[in-house]
């Protein structure tokens, strides 16, 4: 499991039927203080998270699959909860109700990190 941002949202046409009507969301893994980590991942959205949401997600089929209560989902990555507050040795790091602007993607053809 791990944190991230709601970067934006995945419209793709429904190739596999099990996505048909369900979000997508682009997610930005991040460190506990919020720092961006690792490669950005396509997420399915279980919780009503959008763009601009710090999230928790977990990245792990079995998992996803019985989140999803469908014991052959072709998923792996769920967005699992959409985070409120996080504390980090008694200091609030992170606070739904103060987050930073959604940051714009990088222009068509830029690397996403």
């Amino acid at each position: 499991m791990f944190l991230a941002d709601v970067i934006g949202s995945v419209v793709t046409p429904v190739a596999v039927p099990f996505l048909a009507g369900r979000v997508q969301l682009l997610v930005r893994p991040l460190t506990g203080p919020g720092k961006p980590q690792g490669r950005v991942r396509i997420a399915l959205d279980l919780v009503g998270a959008g763009p601009g949401d710090r999230v928790l997600v977990m990245d792990e089929g079995n998992s996803g699959r019985q989140l999803c209560e469908v014991a052959d989902a072709p998923v792996k990555t769920v967005v699992v909860a959409v985070v409120d507050s996080l504390d980090i040795d008694g200091a609030t790091v992170y606070s739904h109700t103060d987050r930073p602007e959604l940051e714009t993607l990088p222009a068509k053809g830029g690397a996403l990190r």
